[in-house]
């Protein structure tokens, strides 16, 4: 049941994704037809620029943190109350989506002030070659810094992370995922900001991302790997900035 419903969740926000992505770089005469505006934001505007950004957060996301649901459905199973399992597991899948509203609510915001100053284009691109060059240098750096080591090692570990934080009850349960969920936001927030660089609706862009932070928490070789982007992101920004300077 955990399974399947955070399946379905994923799904479903890709469902609505994918077609909005295809026809932003199309007529823009469907799916995405509503983000074509002439004026400033309003609140209805805003409000679904939001839920955009909650939508592929979402789909991007969750599915790298169905380990660590997995062991905390476990984990209530094999304890006092394991009648609650499926209910407080998916309070904990809710408290980590609570730490990716946060992120999307900062997005939309950005994307708000970005777009106001020009700084993005209609298609929600960086304007400018050298926008796009920090944005790819800024994540790279960070990939090695000892912030994004530390808690890319609590996303990775969810076993040896989940009884060191443990809270009872369903509160409990919703505290414990809004923590893990800002771990994970500390571990790929920048990276998600690559997608001002590459294209907010870029499938592109939205799916390399989504690859390389399955790689990260879940591979073997995972934290090479964020590394090894790391530097490719570097280097591209690098070349990027020498080569269009501001």
């Amino acid at each position: 049941m955990v399974g399947a419903g955070l399946l379905i969740a994923t799904v479903l926000c890709w469902t609505w994704i994918v077609p909005m992505a295809r026809d932003m770089y199309g007529d823009m005469r469907g799916a995405s037809a509503w983000m074509m505006r002439s004026g400033p934001w309003d609140v209805a505007h805003a409000a679904m620029m939001f839920a955009m950004w909650l939508a592929m957060m979402v789909g991007m996301m969750l599915p790298s943190a169905v380990p660590a649901a997995l062991v905390y459905l476990a984990a209530v199973r094999n304890g006092p109350t394991p009648h609650h399992a499926v209910a407080r597991t998916y309070a904990f899948a809710g408290g980590y989506l609570l730490a990716w509203a946060l992120f999307s609510a900062i997005a939309t915001a950005l994307q708000w002030a970005a777009s106001s100053l020009g700084a993005l284009t209609p298609m929600m691109q960086a304007s400018h070659a050298s926008i796009t060059a920090v944005l790819m240098i800024a994540a790279g750096l960070y990939q090695w810094t000892p912030w994004k080591q530390a808690c890319l090692t609590r996303c990775r570990s969810p076993m040896s992370w989940l009884p060191r934080h443990w809270k009872p009850g369903a509160w409990g349960a919703l505290r414990m995922g809004g923590a893990y969920g800002l771990y994970c936001l500390g571990c790929c927030a920048l990276l998600m900001l690559l997608l001002f660089a590459g294209g907010v609706m870029s499938l592109a862009c939205i799916g390399a991302i989504t690859i390389l932070v399955l790689v990260e928490k879940l591979a073997p070789f995972g934290r090479a790997s964020g590394r090894a982007a790391g530097l490719l992101l570097i280097t591209g920004g690098c070349a990027l900035w020498l080569t269009h300077p501001a």
